[in-house]
């Protein structure tokens, strides 16, 4: 099953998704009927992804009413939707991980719907691009060719969409699962064409991107390791907490270099800042990402003393 995307699925009037309910029979769900799980009963969980994928929607309101777009709403607007884009796109690469070693395994109902939410944040982000350029589309088409940042994120939102048009339970079947797993193992490409557009696009502060990067790292190691998990299928906590000290120290050192290189300073000067902690914003990115991956270790331990054990994972 894909991790970045969700079921895009039509219902034509009397079909099985609209006609009545039989007795004995599965009942079916509308497309549209986002939170109900697949044996159509009221999911809890998919009704709390839905809200989260509607947390940016709340933000712009707020924000709408607070006046917090600033002098150009239009380009703070086209912003946010990219980031949320990338930031549901890693939340639907972090379900793996989190369902592996916390035993989650109900989120894999959800990892479609919050990668096609993604997806939707992303065709949100280049229409309201399209938009601030007038709908100039031979602007827009060679604003893409010539600015390599553009191309980049262009690229990224054409595999998303590849992703969405083939996430159905008929394109499985069409394509056969080995080929349409091949096809959405893609999805790791495209985490990082959208990582590097959003470094580009990002001039000063590079904080934010870098912490990102870092969550991106922590997961594509844990990919990584999970090769030499236990006969159990598990991998052990020690393991865990190598890897997030690993990545948070190359998070510290991207950081320092990303810095360097934008305000022409010593990286060794900005690592010295490490332990500043003056405020919360003051925080590096390398300390957030450590913070992450020992939560993840804990969850580990915890599920390890307490959660019932189980054969071999899936992968």
């Amino acid at each position: 099953m894909s991790e970045a995307t969700t079921s895009i699925q039509g219902a034509m009037p009397g079909s099985a998704a609209t006609r009545p309910a039989v007795p004995g029979r599965k009942r079916l769900k509308a497309p549209w009927q986002l939170w109900l799980d697949s044996a159509g009963r009221v999911s809890p969980l998919r009704i709390a992804a839905l809200l989260f994928l509607l947390v940016p929607v709340a933000i712009a309101t707020y924000d709408l009413n607070t006046e917090g777009f600033g002098a150009r709403p239009l380009n703070n607007v086209i912003h946010r939707t990219g980031f949320w884009a990338l930031i549901f796109l890693l939340v639907s690469l972090a379900i793996t991980p989190l369902r592996r070693i916390g035993r989650f395994g109900q989120l894999l109902d959800v990892r479609r719907m919050i990668g096609v939410g993604a997806f939707v944040y992303a065709a949100t982000h280049i229409s309201l691009y399209i938009a601030d350029q007038m709908f100039d589309l031979w602007k827009v088409a060679s604003e893409i060719a010539l600015r390599l940042y553009l191309t980049i994120g262009f690229a990224a939102l054409l595999g998303l969409a590849v992703l969405a048009i083939t996430s159905t339970d008929g394109m499985v079947r069409r394509l056969g699962g080995k080929r349409w797993q091949t096809l959405h193992n893609v999805v790791y490409g495209i985490a990082l064409l959208a990582l590097i557009h959003f470094f580009q696009q990002t001039k000063a502060d590079v904080s934010v991107p870098t912490f990102v990067a870092g969550l991106f790292g922590w997961m594509m190691g844990y990919r990584l390791l999970i090769r030499f998990k236990t006969a159990r299928g598990e991998l052990p906590a020690w393991k865990l907490l190598v890897l997030s000290v690993a990545i948070a120290a190359l998070t510290f050192a991207a950081e320092a270099i990303g810095i360097g290189l934008v305000f022409n300073v010593s990286p060794l000067r900005v690592l010295g800042t490490a332990f500043d902690f003056d405020d919360l914003t003051s925080i590096r990115p390398g300390w957030l990402v450590l913070g992450a991956g020992l939560i993840v270790v804990a969850i580990d331990l915890i599920r390890a003393r307490f959660g019932p054990r189980r054969g071999r994972a899936a992968a």
